[in-house]
C-alpha cells in the first residue's frame, strides 16, 4: 500500500474500513471476472452493496479503485504464498510450494490466469500510475521468493554463490509463463514443466546436503 493510501487508511473508523475492504473486494472480483473496462462503478456499488457517495467518499475516481484493487490481489498472492516461501529449509519445502501453486490452477480449473498479469495485460500500456503499482507487486513477489531462496542458502542447502535474485526472477518469469500457458489451455502441463525446469535449475546449486 502507498504511503498517501496507509496514511488515509488509518484515519478510518472500523465501520469506515470495512465499508472500504467490501468495496475493494467486490471491485476485484469483478475486475478479475470482467477486466477493468468491463467493470463500471454502478457494477461494483450493486456488488458491494453501498452507494455510489461512499465509493467516491473511498476513491477519487476509478484508477484510485483499480489501484486499490492491485494491492489486495497483491497481498492475496504474496500472503497466500509467503508461509511456505518464508520457510524453505529443503528441497522438498520448495516443491511443495511449486505443488501449491499447481494447486491452486487445479481448483480454479485453470481459470482467470494471475491476477497481476491480467491487469498489467489490460492497463500497463496507456495507465502509468498502475502500472508502476502492479510492477512494485511484482518485485514484491520475485523478492519473496528470494527471500525463500536466500533462507535456503543460509541453512545450507543451496551454495553461497547461488544467485537468489537472478532464480527468483527466472522462477517468477516461470511461473507467470506457466499461468498463461495453463489459462490458454485449461491445464497445468506448460506451468508444472516451467516449474520443474527452474527446481532443476536450483539444484544445480545445491551442497552435498539437499
Amino acid at each position: 500500500m502507498s504511503e498517501t493510501a496507509a496514511a488515509a487508511t488509518t484515519r478510518l473508523t472500523a465501520r469506515g474500513l470495512a465499508t472500504r475492504e467490501r468495496i475493494v473486494t467486490a471491485a476485484a472480483q469483478l475486475m478479475f471476472e470482467r477486466g477493468v473496462a468491463g467493470t463500471s462503478t454502478p457494477d461494483v456499488r450493486d456488488a458491494a452493496g453501498v452507494s455510489s457517495s461512499q465509493i467516491y467518499h473511498y476513491f477519487a475516481d476509478k484508477g484510485a479503485l483499480t489501484r486499490a484493487v492491485i494491492e489486495l490481489q497483491t497481498t492475496r498472492i504474496i500472503g497466500g504464498q509467503s508461509e511456505l516461501l518464508s520457510r524453505l529449509d529443503s528441497f522438498a519445502a520448495l516443491r511443495a510450494w511449486r505443488d501449491a501453486i499447481v494447486g491452486i490452477q487445479h481448483d480454479l480449473q485453470c481459470q482467470g490466469g494471475c491476477p497481476l498479469a491480467t491487469l498489467s495485460g489490460e492497463l500497463a500500456e496507456h495507465d502509468a500510475a498502475a502500472r508502476a503499482a502492479i510492477a512494485r507487486s511484482f518485485t514484491l513477489w520475485a523478492e519473496a521468493i528470494r527471500n525463500g531462496l536466500q533462507h535456503m542458502i543460509e541453512h545450507g542447502v543451496l551454495r553461497e554463490d547461488a544467485d537468489a535474485h537472478h532464480l527468483s526472477l527466472a522462477i517468477l518469469a516461470a511461473l507467470q509463463g506457466g499461468l498463461v500457458l495453463a489459462q490458454a489451455q485449461r491445464n497445468t502441463e506448460g506451468l508444472e514443466a516451467g516449474l520443474d525446469a527452474m527446481i532443476e535449475l536450483v539444484e544445480h546449486y545445491a551442497t552435498a546436503r539437499k
